[in-house]
Parts: structure tokens; sequence; C-alpha cells
């Protein structure tokens, strides 16, 4: 694939808490994903986090694949056993992303529990100037996904990164420039506001995305409300939701985005269980098709230029 080609690339996330990530590379490898996102859920359970990266390094082989991107998903800023693990977690991973070949650690920011989003802006400028110096002594970006996690403005229990107005706070309260965002539609989506504009306003801060999309359902909407007991939308693997992604890569390369795409499954209402992988598949060729489909370059054969323009 030709470099051009490569800005984006297009994977899928792989559960990494039990050291099945390798297994799950060599397993899937061949299905024509382009990159992989190694996920902890909580904790690493105390990985040796330098082999791991080197058993997924050798599943890959001499294959064009690459990982930028781990994921550490837990509350680092609470106090529970399992939340030190968190922020332990968040440590060990930005010391180790260079065994994997990452750049980025991507994650929740945490959140003081059933509190109002303000009032965790002090402890979230407590842990996360340390951590973002601790990433950018070693080269490493740390990208908040825009998921609530059920939450909201005055409550929640794992993340305050899921709104823009939240966003604005934090980069105040953060503002170095390895701190931004791990930016997908779906999230947005779900709560009624338009995705692509934000592209364009915070580009700068988007460091790694997630392949996942949403089905608006505006019949249950105008029916039911968005506070009744019918699901007003559904999170959907991209190919079978709303957005249109040839606009969403579009608006990604206009802003010079490179990176990858990485397919949050496990949530489609339908491609799920035994059609999980078919609808990943799916999601996979679509994504490269809203890419551009297959890259084209006439410039070595002509590199004086297009002779038709002479």
């Amino acid at each position: 694939m030709n470099d051009a080609a490569k800005d984006i690339r297009i994977g899928t996330m792989i559960s990494a808490s039990g050291g099945e990530a390798a297994d799950r590379i060599k397993q899937i490898g061949h299905l024509g994903f382009e990159s992989f996102e190694p996920f902890f859920w909580q904790t690493t359970n105390g990985q040796d986090l330098a082999e791991l990266g080197k058993r997924c390094k050798d599943a890959i082989g001499d294959r064009d694949i690459e990982i930028n991107t781990l994921g550490m998903f837990g509350n680092p800023l609470e106090g529970t056993d399992i939340d030190k693990e968190t922020l332990q977690g968040w440590k060990d991973c930005i010391d180790n992303a260079h065994h994997f070949g990452a750049t980025c650690v991507a994650g929740f920011t945490g959140r003081l529990r059933g509190k109002p989003l303000p009032e965790s802006l002090p402890r979230y400028k407590e842990v996360w100037s340390e951590l973002a110096k601790r990433a950018a002594d070693k080269g490493v970006k740390i990208a908040f996904e825009n998921c609530a996690m059920d939450g909201n403005w005055q409550t929640g229990d794992w993340n305050i990164a899921h709104n823009p107005d939240a966003w604005e706070m934090m980069f105040n309260e953060t503002p170095d420039d390895n701190i931004g965002l791990e930016w997908e539609p779906c999230h947005q989506m779900v709560y009624l506001i338009d995705p692509l504009p934000q592209i364009r306003k915070w580009a700068d801060k988007i460091f790694h995305v997630h392949g996942k999309d949403a089905t608006i359902r505006w019949e249950v909407i105008r029916e039911h409300g968005i506070f009744g007991k019918e699901d007003f939308v559904w999170m959907r693997t991209p190919g079978f939701g709303d957005s249109n992604w040839v606009d969403v890569i579009s608006e990604l390369r206009l802003a010079g985005y490179k990176g990858s795409i990485d397919i949050e499954g496990w949530h489609d209402p339908v491609y799920r269980d035994a059609l999980e992988m078919t609808g990943q598949v799916r999601a996979l060729n679509y994504l490269k098709e809203c890419r551009g489909g297959d890259f084209v370059d006439i410039t070595a054969q002509y590199e004086g230029g297009d002779p038709s323009l002479t």
C-alpha cells in the first residue's frame, strides 16, 4: 500500500485484558484489517506489557498492519482498588506503548462518581497533568474517548470527555499538546449532536478515531421521546448506521488527520454474536471504499507529469 493510502488505516479493536490480543491477531489478521487497537478494561491484570507487545508484533509478522493506539478504559480519578489499577494501567501503557509500535494511549478521563461534571476538573487536572508529562517524555499522545458511559452533565461514573462544552473546560485545565480525543460520530449522535462540524473545529485534538456509528430512530422520538421505554438510538457498526463515512473521512483528510479508524464492535443490535465478524468485515470493506477504494498511483509511470496535459 502506498504511503498516501496509509495515511488513514482501517482496523479494529481487540481485547487485551486477558493476554489474548496476540491470539486474536493470529485469528483475524488475514481478513484485511490494516491496524489493531489492543485495549484493556479497567486493569492490565499485571501483565508484562513489553512481552505482550512483542507477541502482538510477532503475530503480525511481515504483514502491513500497525498498532498505533492502545486502549486503557476505566476510571483513574477515584480511589477504589480497581480505579487504582486503572491509573497504574495508564502508566504501564504509556511506558510500554513503544513495544507495540504505538504512539497513542486512549481511554476515559475518569470522573468523581455521582458529581456534576465540573466538580471533577480539579482531580482531572491533578491526574492528567502528570500523565501528560509522563507521556510527552516518551513521545506518546493521550486520547480521551467521547463516550458518556450513560452519564450526563449532572452525574456519571466513568468519563467527562463526552461533550464539546466539557472539552473546552478539560483542555483549558490541561493545555498540553499531547492531550486530545479518541473521537467517533456514534457517541455524539446518541445525544443528537451533529458530529461532522466537530471534525472541522476540533481536528487538531483528534488523535485517534473509533469506527462506530448510530441509527437515530426518529419515529420513536416523535412518539415516545428520548426518555421512554423504547430505544431512540442504536449504536451500529459502520455501514449500517446513519453516518456518511465518505463525508467523515473526507473531513478527516481535509483536516490533515493521519492515523487509524479502528472499528469498535460488539454494540450493533443486528450484527452481533454469530454475525459479529460478518458485520465487522462488512464495515472494514465499507470504510475502505469510503476512503476512496483501491489506491491508484501513476506518478512512477509519468514522473514528468500527466502526458495528457501537455
